[in-house]
């Protein structure tokens, strides 16, 4: 058994891919693509947790039930964006979204998840 220290892996740089998405480049070679609808859907912030726990719930209990559609608001029809990452210590990042979401702390390790 070794004592070596475990390696790292972070982000080398980022970059805006048109206008609704990202490109991370990771320190183990690895380019990983980012859309924002993907990183906002994946927010796990407490309340997103939440909200998608509750959407799940409602699937099951609809299921073979006959449903209404669900009516969308002007806010839901834009597309969302990311406004601005900030770095949270040597570990995360903080995003901001067009829709006023901005509360999520996407560590390296959900990062590199989410990515394709």
């Amino acid at each position: 058994m070794t004592n070596e220290p475990e390696t790292l892996i972070v982000p080398e740089s980022i970059e805006r891919v048109g206008e609704n998405g990202l490109a991370i480049q990771w320190s183990d070679g690895q380019r990983l693509s980012y859309s924002a609808v993907g990183l906002r859907d994946g927010c796990p912030c407490a309340t997103c947790r939440e909200k998608q726990r509750a959407k799940e719930k409602d699937r099951e209990e609809s299921k073979g039930k006959l449903r209404s559609l669900p009516v969308l608001s002007a806010g839901e029809l834009k597309p969302i964006s990311i406004l601005r990452m900030r770095p949270l210590g040597n570990y995360a990042y903080n995003i901001a979204f067009s829709d006023g979401h901005d509360s999520g702390i996407f560590t390296f390790d959900l990062l590199r998840q989410l990515g394709k």
